[in-house]
């Protein structure tokens, strides 16, 4: 893995974990990591991770229509 290194303001209350999760969030948002990818850079379960990406407007989901169209087109189930 990269280590990144940034420099936040003392005044600023955002800890280790908070600035993680925002990180892991938006690069799974983007396409970047995978859901497992993106939990494990915060250290969460896979499960655990879905749950806190609603606190940063990511959805678990990370699925286009575009994507889901497709899908359906080629015979993915997507009933529950």
């Amino acid at each position: 893995m990269k280590t990144l290194k940034i420099n936040i303001p003392e005044t600023v209350d955002f800890d280790d974990k908070e600035a993680l999760m925002a990180i892991a969030a938006r690069l799974f948002e983007k396409g970047k990591l995978s859901l497992g990818q993106a939990a494990e850079v915060v250290g969460l379960s896979k499960s655990s991770f879905m749950e806190a990406l609603g606190d940063y407007g990511v959805s678990p989901f990370n699925y286009s229509v575009s994507d889901v169209e497709r899908d359906v087109e080629n015979g993915k189930d997507y009933t529950l």
